[in-house]
C-alpha cells in the first residue's frame, strides 16, 4: 500500500494493532490518561485500545488527517485545544461557546469537537466538596485555556457569580464577556492579581476558588496569588487543576482551608469522553485505580 511520505509521522496501521482512541499533547508523557482510560476500556471487556502519541503544534493538521482514517476517539491537552476547535469538522454548543475542545469523536470520517473539562470540573467541585454549585460564587486564578475550557460550561450551573483574577485584565474580560453571552445577569468581575486589597475581598466572600494557571507544573514555580491573601479561617474550598502536589496546596492546608486536586477532574472529564465514544457507563473505581497505578507515558 502506498503511504504518501507527508503522512510518514503518523503510518496508517492494522486494524489489528491499531490505537483507536489517543491522548495527544506537546509534552504528553506526564499523562495518566492512558492508564486511566485503558482501566475503564478493561473493566468493560474491551481490551486496551487507548495509546499516546506526542503531536507538536505544527502536526496538528497532520495529525487530524490521519484521525479521520486510523481513530474512533481523541482526547487533546496542552497546547492543542484551542487549535482543535478550528480544525474540527463541527462543534458541539458547549465547544462553539468555549472556543476550546478536548475530545474528538470520529464518525465516518467526520470529526466532531467537544469539550467536556466543564463537566469535568463540575462533577470535581460536587464529588470533592459534597456540595452543590446552585448559589455558589467561584474565583478563577487565571483566564487562559483551563479557564476558558471550563467558566463558560460553569456559568450555566446557576452558579451566584464568577470572576477572575488574571495579571492581563484585557484577556480576562474577553473570558469574561464568553460567560455573560451564556448567562447575561450572572455577576461577574476581573482582577488583577497585585491589586491585594480587590483580591483579598474576592477570596472573602467566593465558595470556590479554582486555581486554572500552569504555576505548579514545575517545582520552582511561584505561587499564583500573594501568600497572605490565605487566612485562618476562608470559607472557601480551593480546587487546583493541577494533579500533583503544588504551593497553593501547601498553603491551603498550612491554612486550614478545604482543598483538591485536579485528579477527579481528569478522572470525570475523561469518564464522559468514554461514555461518547462507547454508549457505555465507565466504572469510575476503576478510572481512578488506573490513574493511580498508571505509569506515565513516554
Amino acid at each position: 500500500m502506498y503511504i504518501n511520505p507527508k503522512y510518514m509521522k503518523f503510518p496508517v496501521k492494522s486494524d489489528k494493532n491499531m490505537e483507536k482512541y489517543l491522548v495527544i499533547g506537546d509534552p504528553v508523557g506526564h499523562s495518566r490518561s492512558p492508564g486511566m482510560q485503558n482501566a475503564a476500556f478493561e473493566k468493560a471487556g474491551l481490551g486496551a485500545p487507548y495509546g499516546i502519541k506526542r503531536v507538536t503544534p505544527e502536526e496538528l493538521p497532520e495529525f487530524f488527517e490521519y484521525a479521520r482514517k486510523n481513530c474512533r476517539g481523541v482526547n487533546l491537552t496542552v497546547p492543542h485545544k484551542l487549535a482543535a476547535a478550528e480544525l474540527a469538522d463541527e462543534l458541539t454548543p458547549c465547544a462553539a461557546a468555549c472556543k476550546s475542545v478536548n475530545t474528538l469523536l470520529i464518525e465516518n470520517g467526520k470529526i466532531t469537537g467537544h469539550s467536556t473539562d466543564g463537566i469535568g470540573l463540575e462533577e470535581a467541585l460536587k464529588y470533592c466538596f459534597n456540595e452543590p454549585l446552585s448559589g455558589k460564587r467561584i474565583v478563577f486564578l487565571g483566564s487562559g485555556g483551563a479557564a476558558q475550557a471550563t467558566a463558560v460550561h460553569l456559568a450555566n450551573c446557576n452558579v451566584a457569580g464568577i470572576s477572575f483574577i488574571n495579571r492581563t485584565l484585557s484577556k480576562a474580560e474577553v473570558l469574561a464577556d464568553m460567560c455573560r453571552a451564556q448567562k447575561g445577569d450572572l455577576e461577574i468581575s476581573c482582577v488583577a492579581p497585585d491589586d491585594r486589597r480587590a483580591v483579598a475581598g474576592l477570596l472573602e466572600e467566593c465558595d470556590y476558588l479554582i486555581q486554572a494557571t500552569s504555576l505548579g507544573l514545575k517545582p520552582f514555580d511561584p505561587l499564583p496569588v500573594a501568600p497572605e491573601c490565605f487566612q485562618k479561617g476562608m470559607k472557601f474550598c480551593l480546587f487546583d487543576t493541577i494533579y500533583h502536589p503544588t504551593p497553593i496546596q501547601a498553603l491551603a492546608e498550612k491554612n486550614g482551608i478545604r482543598w483538591a486536586n485536579g485528579k477527579e477532574m481528569l478522572i470525570r472529564q475523561g469518564a464522559a469522553s468514554f461514555e461518547m465514544w462507547t454508549g457505555i457507563e465507565p466504572d469510575l473505581s476503576a478510572m481512578r485505580r488506573g490513574f493511580d497505578e498508571g505509569v506515565p507515558g513516554k
